[in-house]
């Protein structure tokens, strides 16, 4: 098709120019174990006991929306049906909701940890000129708490898009591209998004952005860094190819361990850029 009259086509973007990053499992908090928690210890006190799997399948939507994605499970359902009496309804939701910001308001500091490499990555990129966002299924009012938490450890992104902030959570592309104007960016092929769930990758996808998935500390391996030190290598072999296959049949363009091994991936991406390839 022919360019219309007056108009030329946009440039290809010819390098990666900004880092977008989740935040829990990807920059801080191995594991992604606080609002796995919060959400557990929530919904107990709401009369209901759900399995830790339970509480990491929607992980990356927003918190209410996840609380309403595990209540809509047939067995999750079923379970608060026989303890309850009734199906569960919009009211329950609130009620799990403000458990959920109470509990993970001390769960989220208890967690706030950065993964060992991420202040050398950030700095590496950083040095290179990149612009530096994050996004994150957070609430703005648990964030408050989290981004002092990280800055003291020396890691403040650029700009911070939560689930409060925009009209469709993840999978949808909303904060991404919201994240990419905050920071300026001329081409979003140009973006690379570094995200531990599924819901983050397709989000990236969708975004029209390279996809990072992060596998070891993330939500899918879903152990602290202790317990994924002391592993065996069969186990940590069998964990991270399980939760690599879903972070790769999400979209991902790349998976790695952490956010430590994400440099040559940089580099491989501007490799593709520049043979004209795009997301």
């Amino acid at each position: 098709m022919t360019p219309t009259a007056g108009f030329s086509e946009p440039p290809k973007a010819s390098h990666t120019s900004a880092v977008i990053f989740d935040w829990a499992g990807t920059v801080l908090d191995f594991g992604c174990i606080a609002p796995m928690e919060a959400f557990r210890e929530a919904f107990l006190e709401c009369g209901l006991e759900i399995t830790e799997a339970e509480a990491r399948g929607p992980m990356g939507a927003g918190k209410r929306e996840h609380i309403e994605i595990i209540l809509a499970g047939r067995q999750v359902q079923q379970r608060w049906i026989a303890a309850h009496g009734f199906a569960s309804a919009e009211p329950d939701v609130d009620r799990i909701y403000a458990a959920f910001l109470r509990i993970d308001d001390v769960k989220s500091e208890q967690y706030s940890k950065l993964i060992p490499g991420a202040l050398e990555t950030v700095g590496a990129l950083r040095s290179r000129g990149f612009g530096i966002g994050s996004t994150t299924g957070y609430p703005r009012s648990i964030m408050g708490r989290i981004m002092p938490l990280a800055k003291a450890q020396g890691y403040e992104p650029d700009c911070c898009v939560t689930a409060d902030d925009v009209a469709n959570g993840r999978p949808r592309p909303d904060m991404l591209l919201a994240a990419a104007l905050a920071l300026e960016v001329c081409d979003v092929r140009g973006c690379v998004v570094v995200d531990d769930s599924p819901s983050g990758l397709r989000s990236a996808r969708a975004a029209g952005m390279w996809a990072i998935g992060i596998c070891a500390s993330g939500n899918e391996v879903g152990v602290t860094l202790e317990t994924w030190s002391t592993l065996a290598s069969a186990d940590r072999t069998a964990l991270y190819e399980a939760a690599a296959m879903k972070l790769n049949e999400a979209g991902a363009h790349y998976v790695i361990e952490t956010i430590a091994d994400l440099l040559p991936v940089i580099d491989a991406i501007d490799r593709r850029l520049a043979a004209g390839e795009r997301p």
